[in-house]
């Protein structure tokens, strides 16, 4: 088989009972893709066509969810002889590994990957989403700690018109209303991220069971040993983020993403020592507090995450030199900054301001027309335009409406001491 529908097969990536996957190249943007091709036996049995009812919502979800940390599913046929998907290849492995004991990650790491697992749920559920099947084999990884959330078939839909499949997902990882087959909200994938977290962190599952059936009546009976129980190291703070997020109560648990999100930032921040480069945790909720990045999306931030530089600057250095050539604009991520002119001070810049962009907006050969020192300890965001240029054009428009605003309040404060400077001549 060379050809299915217009993709073009480069090698077969692997198989099993209802479907083969292969490697292959979408001729009109030259980009590889992941082509899931399904057996016959989704039209000749039972269980193969409850199989077929989610592999329909899964296609389904064809151009729906566009985010970073979520695999994208690309294209869909399910009539006709030849039935596939198309899915965004992505080079890496699961996160199965890392729930083995001799292959634990660092608490740091861990916390950060579920930080970025429940940026894109959150996403998802606003979309009308929610998954239903979140455990570590579902969770791809891409060196350190970029991850891409995959296999939507189980997903629950809001407002969708067919029937939804019920006894979907692994049973470790299910939560008790899921078991109880009750209406489900988010907070079902909040507690199987919470149980993948427990097995990241400790190379086992919060119930050890011989059966199913002894799994389920665990899950819905007897609270589990705290995760530092099997890894002393785990801090109680961490300890707390786990417990609170598999609450068997749901009234109990993490009510919202958000609420999650937050707690793993404040455990990176406290609890794991500071080092050279930044976590991409930290990061994303920097640009999410900055005025500038108000405007932005979830989306558009963790795209500004990958086109931008993060350095850490000492007190009185120097950034910018008058007459430099230079293009690249920053943006204070904390601290605060000098500009100076001929010796002068002009400014003083702090968290949120934006520097650098004169000689962006003049191109090429532009020469910096200021210094600027560092007035304290400094955190920088560094924009290469030539990088920006390649971004998303929703991400390009956000820049340019912040640039907007950020003129337009600098107008107004520069009216404000041209009318303060003429009333005091005035007086004079």
């Amino acid at each position: 088989m060379q050809l299915v529908g217009k993709y073009r097969i480069l090698k077969e990536l692997g198989s099993g009972a209802t479907s083969t996957v292969y490697l292959a190249l979408d001729p009109f943007n030259q980009q590889q893709v992941a082509l899931k091709v399904f057996s016959d036996v989704l039209k000749l049995t039972t269980a193969g066509r409850a199989m077929r009812k989610l592999i329909l919502v899964e296609s389904s979800l064809v151009g729906k969810l566009s985010h970073p940390h979520i695999v994208k599913i690309l294209d869909a046929v399910m009539e006709g002889d030849v039935n596939y998907m198309v899915i965004e290849y992505v080079e890496g492995e699961t996160l199965e590994k890392f729930g083995e004991v001799d292959h634990l990650l660092p608490l740091g790491r861990i916390a950060e990957i579920v930080y970025k697992c429940s940026k894109a749920l959150e996403y998802a559920q606003f979309q009308g989403v929610i998954h239903r099947d979140i455990k570590p084999a579902n969770i791809l990884i891409q060196g350190e700690s970029d991850i891409k959330i995959s296999d939507f078939g189980a997903a629950l839909l809001e407002n969708h018109q067919t029937t939804q499949v019920t006894g979907v997902g692994s049973p470790a990882y299910m939560s008790p209303e899921q078991i109880k087959e009750q209406k489900l909200s988010h907070q079902t994938d909040i507690y199987s991220l919470g149980v993948t977290m427990y097995r990241l962190l400790t190379g086992r599952l919060p119930y050890e069971a011989a059966n199913n059936f002894s799994m389920i009546y665990q899950i819905m009976n007897i609270d589990p040993a705290v995760p530092s129980t099997f890894r002393p190291e785990i801090p109680p703070e961490l300890d707390a983020i786990v417990m609170r997020a598999m609450c068997k109560d749901v009234a109990h648990r993490y009510q919202t993403w958000d609420a999650f999100a937050r707690d793993l930032v404040s455990f990176i921040s406290y609890n794991v020592p500071q080092q050279a480069e930044f976590f991409d945790t930290e990061k994303f909720d920097t640009l999410r507090a900055l005025p500038f990045f108000a405007g932005f999306s979830d989306v558009e931030l963790w795209e500004v995450l990958r086109i931008s530089e993060w350095r850490k600057i000492h007190k009185d250095e120097q950034i910018i030199s008058e007459g430099e050539l230079g293009e690249k604009f920053y943006i204070v991520a904390n601290g605060s900054v000098r500009v100076v002119k001929q010796g002068r001070l002009i400014s003083l810049l702090h968290k949120g301001d934006c520097f650098g962009e004169m000689a962006h907006f003049s191109g090429e050969d532009a020469r910096r027309s200021t210094d600027v020192f560092a007035k304290t300890d400094v955190k920088l965001i560094e924009i290469d335009p030539a990088v920006l240029a390649l971004a998303s054009a929703n991400c390009r428009f956000q820049f340019s409406e912040a640039f907007l605003g950020m003129l337009v309040k600098r107008l107004a404060v520069a009216n404000t001491r041209i009318s303060r400077l003429l009333s005091d001549g005035a007086e004079g």
